[in-house]
Parts: C-alpha cells; sequence; structure tokens
C-alpha cells in the first residue's frame, strides 16, 4: 500500500472574478472613480441648467459657435454597437453604448472617449436637430489617455473652440453631452475645483486630468467641458457622483495627441477597450473588446481576454493602467512587445508577441509536455464539474466520471494542517493501486510555515515503483514552485504527478498530486490547473 495521498496536490490557474468595466458605455461597469453603466433613460437633474439661464446667441451656419448656448449645436449623441464582453454578464452580443463627443472641425472631425467606441462595430452619431444618425469612422484613438477620434459623414458643421487661457481653480465650466443614453441634450453647471488632479486610474493613464463639479454621468463620456463663452476647456471621462467629483482630461493633455489621431494614427494603444483591475491574488487588464485590424486584433487577443504582462512585467498591480501604459509609452508603435493573457473563456493561458506576424499559443500544457509518457487511448472524453472543500476554501473542476469525493481537511502527519479535496472514479484504488487516475489538492497556511520551498516536494520518494523523470520549475503567472514527474509507475505504466507551489504572497502552500493513465487524464489535468481556486 502507497501513502501518497497523506501529503496534498494543486496549481494553476483558475481566475478571480472581478467587477470593473469602462465607463460611458453600455458594455461598461464600475470602478472607484468610473462612471456606472448607462441602464435606463434619464436625465441628471443636479445643476442643470437650461437654455433659460445662458445668453442667447445668434447661431452661425458654420465655424466655432460663439456662446454657451450654442453648444449643443456642436455635441454629438454616439451609439456605438458592436459585442462586448463584460466582467459580470459576460459575453453581450450586438448591444447599442451610448456616449456624447463634440466637433472640432467644420468637415465633421469629433472628440470623444476610447472607451466609447473602440471594439465596436459601427458607430452612429446623431446631431443636435437631426432624427436621423449619420455614420462615422474612428481616425485614431489612445487607449492611455482615453481619447478617440471620429470623422462624421457631412461638412459644414458648427465646431468647438479651445480654451486658450490658463485653467484655474473657481472657473465656471459646463458639461454637456447625453447622459444614460437620452437623446435630449444636456447641461450641468460646476466650478473646476482642482487644476491638476492624479491622472492614474483602471481605465486611462494621463499626467493630471481636472477635477470638477459640474455633475457627469454614463453616456457623458467623451463630451466636453466648457467655459462660459462656450469654448472646450476639456473633456469629460470619469465622476463619483456620491462625492459630486468628476473628472475631465484636461486641453494641454488632449494637445498631446490631437495631431496623430486626427491623422489616422493611434497612440498609446494595441486596440483594445479594457480597464485594469486587482485582488489579493490577481491583476490584469479586462479586455471588453478590441478593434478590427489593430495589433491585439492580429494576435488573437479577444473580448474577455485578461492581459496579465507585458515585457515580462506583472501589469495593473496597483489597479491602474500605468504600468502598462508606460509600457507602450517606451515603444514605438510598431515593436514588437511580449504578452500574456488569461484566456476566462477557456481557461488557458496564453502568450506571444505583439506586431510579430504570429498567433498566440498556449503558453503550458500537461497534456502537450507529457503526452508521450502516457497511454494514447483518446476513447474517453470526459464532461466536467465543480467541486468544493467542506469549508468551500478550495475549488476546481474535475471529470464527473472521478465521483467518489473526499472533502475532509488535510491529514498530515496525524493533523489536520489545512483543506483537502480529493476526487477518482475510485478514491480507494487511486491510494493503494497505480491502476485509478485521480487528484489530491490541498491548501495549509500551517505548512508554510514549517517548510522551506521544496522540502515537502522532497519529502516524496516512488523509487520503488516509478522511475524518477527530474524536477521542474514550474511558474503560471499566479503561483510558482516546482513539480516531481514519476513515469512507468506499477505494472500499468501509470504517470504521476507533484507539484508544490506558493501565491506571491507565500502566505500558503499548495501540493498537487494527480495520477494518469491516458490522454484523457492528462487533459483532465489541465482542466484541473486551469480552474483550481484556493480562497485562503
Amino acid at each position: 500500500m502507497r501513502n501518497r495521498v497523506s501529503g496534498p496536490v494543486a496549481i494553476l490557474a483558475a481566475f478571480l472574478l472581478f467587477a470593473a468595466g469602462c465607463g460611458g458605455g453600455d458594455s461598461a461597469g464600475t470602478t472607484a472613480a468610473s462612471e456606472t453603466t448607462p441602464t435606463a433613460a434619464a436625465t441628471p437633474t443636479t445643476a442643470a441648467v437650461t437654455a433659460a439661464e445662458v445668453a442667447v446667441d445668434v447661431p452661425e451656419t458654420s465655424g466655432a459657435v460663439a456662446g454657451l448656448n450654442n453648444v449643443r449645436g456642436a455635441v454629438v449623441r454616439i451609439v456605438a454597437e458592436g459585442s462586448f464582453v463584460d466582467p459580470q454578464e459576460g459575453a453581450v452580443a450586438n448591444v447599442a453604448g451610448s456616449g456624447s463627443g463634440f466637433i472640432i472641425d467644420p468637415e465633421g472631425i469629433a472628440v470623444t472617449n476610447n472607451h466609447v467606441v473602440t471594439g465596436a462595430a459601427f458607430l452612429q452619431v446623431y446631431l443636435d436637430g437631426e432624427d436621423q444618425p449619420r455614420n462615422a469612422k474612428v481616425l485614431g484613438v489612445t487607449e492611455c489617455s482615453d481619447l478617440a477620434i471620429i470623422d462624421i459623414d457631412g461638412s459644414g458643421f458648427p465646431y468647438l473652440d479651445w480654451y486658450g487661457e490658463d485653467i484655474e481653480a473657481g472657473t465656471k465650466v459646463y458639461a454637456a453631452g447625453f447622459p444614460l443614453g437620452d437623446p435630449e441634450y444636456t447641461l450641468t453647471e460646476g466650478i473646476v475645483s482642482k487644476e491638476r488632479a492624479a491622472g492614474e486610474s483602471s481605465w486611462a493613464s494621463v499626467d493630471s486630468v481636472i477635477e470638477h463639479t459640474a455633475q457627469v454621468l454614463p453616456g457623458n463620456s467623451g463630451g466636453p467641458l466648457v467655459t462660459e463663452d462656450g469654448q472646450v476647456l476639456a473633456v469629460n471621462y470619469a465622476g463619483i457622483n456620491d462625492f459630486d467629483i468628476q473628472y475631465a482630461i484636461s486641453r494641454p493633455e488632449v494637445a498631446k495627441v490631437l495631431d496623430t489621431l486626427v491623422a489616422g494614427r493611434d497612440v498609446t494603444s494595441i486596440g483594445i477597450n479594457g480597464e485594469a483591475f486587482t485582488s489579493e491574488e490577481f491583476s490584469g487588464i479586462w479586455v471588453a473588446g478590441v478593434s478590427s485590424g489593430s495589433p491585439a486584433a492580429e494576435i488573437g487577443i479577444k473580448g474577455g481576454d485578461i492581459i496579465t504582462a507585458t515585457e515580462g512585467l506583472v501589469v495593473a498591480t496597483d489597479g491602474t493602467m500605468a504600468d502598462y501604459c508606460d509600457i507602450l509609452r517606451s515603444h514605438d508603435a510598431g515593436d514588437p512587445l511580449s504578452i500574456e493573457i488569461l484566456r476566462w473563456e477557456t481557461e488557458e493561458v496564453l502568450e506571444g508577441t505583439l506586431n510579430s506576424g504570429e498567433p498566440l499559443t498556449l503558453a503550458f500544457s500537461f497534456a502537450d509536455t507529457l503526452a508521450e509518457e502516457v497511454d494514447n487511448d483518446t476513447t474517453v472524453a470526459y464532461e466536467y464539474k465543480k467541486v468544493t472543500d467542506q469549508d468551500k476554501i478550495l475549488v476546481m473542476k474535475v471529470p464527473t466520471a472521478w465521483n467518489d469525493i473526499d472533502r475532509r481537511g488535510w491529514s498530515f502527519d496525524g493533523e489536520i494542517v489545512g483543506n483537502a479535496l480529493s476526487a477518482s472514479p475510485n478514491l480507494k484504488k487511486f491510494v493503494d493501486t497505480w491502476k485509478t487516475p485521480g487528484v489530491f489538492f490541498a491548501a495549509s497556511a500551517a505548512l508554510a510555515d514549517r517548510y522551506e520551498p521544496g522540502d515537502l516536494l522532497n519529502s516524496y520518494d516512488f523509487s520503488d515503483s516509478c522511475t524518477y523523470d527530474g524536477t521542474y520549475e514550474y511558474d503560471d503567472k499566479r503561483y510558482s514552485g516546482a513539480y516531481d514527474l514519476w513515469a512507468d509507475c506499477g505494472a500499468s505504466g501509470s504517470t504521476f504527478i507533484i507539484l508544490e507551489a506558493y501565491p506571491p504572497s507565500g502566505n500558503y502552500l499548495i501540493l498537487l498530486q494527480v495520477l494518469v493513465q491516458t490522454e484523457a487524464d492528462l487533459e483532465a489535468f489541465d482542466k484541473i490547473l486551469r480552474t483550481f481556486e484556493v480562497r485562503l
């Protein structure tokens, strides 16, 4: 009898659910300083300004508008239709997200936010006084500055001029746009409360932004923040309405990229509509949508993917786009950039190089690595189910055929040291023989304090029944450690894998033991590695 499973089992990759998203569009979520997803047609009531409260000016047929009352002629409502992947709702097909924008050239050149338009299949733009939408195309975007330039069909449009003076706290300002998807133009009043607020956020990375008190809501994204004379001071993109704090990208920040975007070239962008997030164990950039023909699309990144690292640097560890955007800024647009992806849909870890012409590839698979070590019988195709231990600390997916499950704690040298979860078609045969596949998965904070990394792995010796194939390093960007590979175990010639791994914090130890005989068992092992989760 082999006492294999007195020690435990586990590795790689399930993902913690998170709530993240970009403001202003239907596919957006919420963050500490972002807008909430528009879900109903409504207009803001806080500090709303009516036409009677502003000076009445004679509208011009073309040219820069004069006065606050005529700003509405140059502000547009943008409906971006497409399919996006929301972190809370999953894939959402053929949705219409709504945002705002404003015309800066009589030929129909307009400014909006990257998160309003990127990844959309097509855009429809509504102008003041027109019932039918106009088509528009995206000229250039910058996902790091959350800006985009679009070209609206037509010409001879009223347009807005930029404010040319220094931006000062106390300046009276107005937020213009179409919040909450409402087709009715809205104007809200406030003041500049801070001239240079921090510009790092979960969906953009700029040197600084304006903080103001003119209320903005979802759908105001991309609309102008204007002065009493109707000149553009900044581009609205976020707000914390519970605290009456709103943010806008200032004119000097826009000026850094405006000419390049109008010329049809992207800046600090790989073509994603994404937002950074972080948790105790994990960080990355959730991709809600991807622009066709972009570097991201060409390599195979798609909605629902999570960018975990670029150029070997783990991104979004502080919950912002800062590190990710610093890397983009330090390279030219066509430079090759290494990238690592967690694909939520298939629970795979992928890697590749942007601008290389090569698609993403699977970063690691035990099924591929050990294919020659096991029986090639693939007559059994497993279906899977999620299982947990008795405390719901450990979670993984196992074949439904592995229906003999033990959820009790991890007994180690006669002591319960942590949580454990075992599954097999027959647990007794899994423990006592080399003929039955199965998994033992466990985690312990107590053993992490007692053992140095690698010590527990080295305490196992199966040389009386197996051939030792070696110890190999393991790193899946979430856990790191090492695994031992034992081949030709028993008369059945099974393969036995033991892995010892740790989270970045080192707060607990994970041990995984898996016995495989066929390629189907190896695929089951890969599924276990992609779906396990420790909730300590």
